[in-house]
């Protein structure tokens, strides 16, 4: 092929390039949360966290089912048995020692959980973005050596853990590398980045993050996905107090 016929393919491929429908911010911050959502999960995992104190692990198991049905059950030894169930907008935390179980409301969803950077919210909250943010797209960036969608999200209500986010998907894979969480007045809060992803039943999925408080100094929490198992059966009553004490 000469040179002219190179120069006309390629003006071709650049012409059909420009032709192709571009891609909004709603559908892939939707086909982010869709390759993350499966009808249910179960996940053992662990959180590390490291600050001015050292450096603690706290191991755990979490199933989910749907945006909005979460059970947490902590199995380290300092924390063994100790629960936490979200369902809808209600969050309860469960002490075996105490055969207590305390529901958590407004301000108490965002405090730290076990002393982590993550507070109840983050662990918790469900992959329907789109039903609380309005996206834009702001534009291109790399990261991780991804080339990358940058979007941000500004909140619809206020019953969310922050009232703006930017998030960093990239384009090969949907998988947010990086993302970036304000207060309303526009001050960086936490900071999360992508450190490993695995595939899972033809999905790519994180299995290694680290979240950064930005309001502590040097402190920064781990999140290892060790096993994950896609659609497990879970009981009709999986999902409920009683199932907390059990």
């Amino acid at each position: 092929m000469n040179k002219k016929m190179i120069a006309v393919a390629g003006a071709f491929l650049l012409f059909m390039t420009a032709l192709l429908p571009a891609q909004t911010a709603d559908e892939i911050i939707r086909e982010m949360d869709n390759l993350q959502s499966f009808d249910s999960l179960k996940v053992t995992g662990s959180m590390i966290t490291t600050d001015r104190f050292g450096t603690k692990k706290i191991d755990y198991i979490s199933w989910s089912e749907g945006d909005d049905q979460f059970i947490i059950e902590f199995t380290s030894a300092a924390e063994l048995g100790q629960k936490i169930l979200r369902t809808s907008e209600e969050l309860f935390l469960y002490y075996p020692d105490a055969e207590e179980i305390i529901r958590l409301q407004g301000a108490a969803l965002r405090q730290s959980m076990m002393g982590t950077d993550i507070s109840y919210e983050d662990m918790t909250e469900g992959n329907d973005t789109l039903a609380k943010y309005n996206a834009e797209l702001m534009g291109s960036e790399v990261v991780n050596g991804h080339d990358c969608w940058v979007i941000e999200l500004v909140a619809k209500t206020r019953k969310v853990p922050y009232p703006m986010q930017k998030v960093w998907v990239a384009k090969d894979t949907y998988i947010p590398e990086k993302g970036q969480y304000f207060s309303k007045s526009g001050k960086l809060l936490k900071e999360m980045q992508v450190l490993e992803v695995q595939e899972v039943k033809g999905r790519i999925l994180i299995s290694r993050m680290v979240l950064e408080d930005k309001l502590k100094k040097n402190s920064s929490t781990e999140m290892i996905m060790d096993e994950v198992e896609t659609n497990p059966v879970l009981g009709r009553d999986f999902f409920s107090l009683d199932q907390l004490a059990w």
